[in-house]
């Protein structure tokens, strides 16, 4: 079993010491904007972990809680305005956004320097030639649980359960990548795909982003494969009313 937990206490004391050489060589803090339009639960816990890591690590943190009925225009001229703020490095924009407002259009509009998410079209077409300005968040993740599990993914044969533009996408070209942690071998299965079963129970490394649970059963999974499970779905509550994850 790979921890994930500890994986991530590694990477936030890298990151803690990084930024804390910043500050003192260069007097430069990082600073980071989120912005929430609404009130899902999920996406409130999400803009909270980013918030609370952010203060842990030294990190500026600007939070912006917007009200679901915030207009497309007026979330527009918030990222035009943090796109100008020097003490802003990174934006982002927590999906999903109201119906209301266009998803594509926010998120091009943010100054692809700044898209610390990987989402805008200018930083998509950096990962696929190689020369990626930032990796997305989770599918990065992806890449150092495996590496740091001491998973060899050079040559394996990778299979992906989900074809997202967040996670099932990217973690196919970053895998794909001519550079040390690639160069795997990667099959990406979706909704349309005939046998699912016939791919995954090749894999020597199965990364599911399906987006539900139970997606994947045991039968499926090839004796030393190993399982990343990308996916957080709530399945029932307890006798408490807590929900089960």
């Amino acid at each position: 079993i790979i921890s994930g937990t500890e994986i991530a206490k590694q990477i936030r004391e890298e990151l803690k010491q990084e930024i804390a050489e910043l500050k003192e060589k260069q007097n430069l803090i990082p600073g980071l904007a989120t912005v929430l339009v609404g009130e899902d639960p999920a996406s409130q816990v999400y803009v909270g972990a980013k918030e609370k890591t952010s203060h842990a690590l030294g990190v500026y943190s600007e939070r912006h809680d917007l009200p679901t009925e915030t207009s497309e225009e007026d979330l527009l001229l918030l990222i035009d305005k943090l796109n100008k703020d020097p003490k802003i490095h990174g934006i982002l924009v927590q999906l999903p956004l109201p119906k209301h407002i266009n998803e594509t259009r926010v998120l091009y509009a943010i100054d692809p320097k700044k898209d610390v998410d990987g989402f805008h079209p200018v930083n998509v077409g950096k990962l696929m030639i190689g020369e990626p300005e930032y990796l997305p968040c989770t599918p990065h993740g992806i890449q150092q649980l495996l590496i740091r599990s001491g998973t060899k993914i050079e040559g394996a044969e990778v299979v992906i359960v989900g074809r997202s533009n967040i996670v099932g996408k990217p973690i196919a070209n970053i895998l794909l990548q001519k550079k040390e942690g690639a160069n795997a071998t990667v099959t990406v299965c979706h909704t349309r795909s005939r046998d699912i079963s016939f791919h995954t129970k090749r894999a020597d490394i199965l990364i599911v982003a399906a987006g539900r649970p139970k997606a994947i059963t045991a039968d499926m999974v090839k004796e030393g494969a190993v399982v990343i499970d990308v996916g957080v779905n709530r399945i029932g509550k307890t006798a408490e009313g807590k929900a089960i994850l």
